[in-house]
């Protein structure tokens, strides 16, 4: 039987300062720790994949840690410890509210907060996705979570914290986990990939980093699949052939064609595309977040937005300076009224070769309508 663990669970961290993007959350906890200031209830919201369950963990497996040498972080060695690692711990009980979100299950756990903990000091309930309990179930265990046992801790996570009912939210302390930076992300990675014995790319590194959209645990399972195929070399081709992305190469070239208004060549490289697999919606999303890549790249307080590698990042403001602002402004318009009618298209590849031709020749455009402004101010004033 392999013993292989995928990449989340073998590099879940074990210490708050080891959640990666989220320091401000880790500080808090642990100077609350270190000073004694506990809260017997916490909320961990955030977008998916961010840390929430794993700071949760940290902190249920701090609280009844007997190595007292480090009160702010598990030992992860000491009876209490050992006993969390493998589910065997009495004093931690965790629920999935996705699953267990009814009366009767809050009950069942109201019932479990009275028994006192066996070893340890603290009784620590960790509940998940606790957006998903009824309106019943959040006011049975309204009184429970008002009036715990010293002796219990509730930690609730969420995605969606709207959907929490007011009367729970203001009984906890509230912590918000950000999107997590690509470039934190990517050093994240590459430290895998170096544990691993694996070579990767920056730049491959970097495109799933921004495949994940903000989420570790995303990042780290396609980066996993990335990996099983790659053989232990992670190169850039490998990725976007793996993640069928398309080559960001191709949109450098589509824009050098509008400078150039170079229609053949616009409208046979978008056939390319089409022709290597790839939908028109997907390309026209692409060409706008491009377009869009090269308006931040125009000043150098946007720069720091696009969420590129050095050398790409280059790329961007190298084609920027060749594009007028209003030429990048009228091109995302008519992208995005593009991709909007675009499903409602009956020939689509008509539809986008038709948005192509327009940015082709929009330059011409602004010269016309230039000359026409000068055309009707000098008859104005003769």
């Amino acid at each position: 039987m392999s013993n292989y663990v995928v990449s989340a669970r073998k590099y879940r961290p074990q210490k708050f300062e080891e959640v990666v993007g989220q320091s401000h959350v880790g500080d808090t906890i642990k100077n609350a720790i270190e000073s004694d200031q506990l809260a017997h209830a916490y909320l961990f919201c955030g977008p998916r994949g961010v840390g929430k369950t794993t700071c949760a963990r940290i902190l249920a497996k701090t609280l009844n840690c007997t190595d007292t040498a480090d009160k702010s972080n598990p030992c992860g060695t000491c009876e209490s410890c050992k006993a969390f690692e493998e589910n065997a711990s009495f004093n931690v009980l965790e629920l999935d509210a996705a699953s267990n979100n009814s009366v009767e299950h809050i009950r069942t756990l109201n019932e479990q907060v009275r028994i006192q903990p066996t070893q340890g000091s603290k009784k620590v309930f960790i509940i998940d996705e606790v957006h998903m309990l009824t309106t019943s179930a959040f006011n049975a265990f309204l009184k429970t979570l008002e009036e715990p046992p010293s002796y219990a801790v509730f930690i609730l996570a969420t995605t969606e914290k709207h959907k929490i009912i007011p009367t729970i939210l203001s009984r906890c302390q509230i912590y918000d986990f950000k999107r997590i930076q690509v470039t934190d992300i990517v050093t994240q990675l590459e430290y895998i990939a170096k544990e691993e014995n694996t070579t990767a790319d920056k730049e491959a590194l970097n495109i799933i980093a921004q495949k994940a959209d903000g989420a570790m645990r995303d990042a780290l399972s396609i980066y996993d699949r990335v990996a099983s195929a790659a053989q232990g070399n992670i190169t850039y081709d490998s990725v976007i052939e793996n993640l069928n992305i398309l080559d960001y190469d191709y949109y450098f070239r589509i824009v050098d064609g509008f400078l150039q208004e170079d229609l053949p060549g616009v409208i046979t490289l978008f056939h390319e595309i089409l022709n290597n697999g790839f939908e028109a919606s997907v390309f026209l999303r692409g060409l706008a977040e491009h377009m869009r890549k090269l308006l931040l790249s125009k000043d150098i307080k946007t720069q720091k937005l696009l969420d590129s590698s050095e050398e790409l990042t280059k790329k961007y403001i190298t084609q920027g300076r060749l594009c007028q602002l209003s030429f990048l402004m009228n091109a995302l318009n008519i992208l995005s009224k593009a991709d909007l009618s675009l499903p409602m298209a009956s020939n689509k590849q008509l539809h986008t070769e038709v948005a192509l031709s327009k940015l082709t020749y929009l330059h011409r455009a602004f010269t016309i309508d230039s000359k026409k402004k000068t055309f009707l101010l000098q008859n104005s004033l003769a």
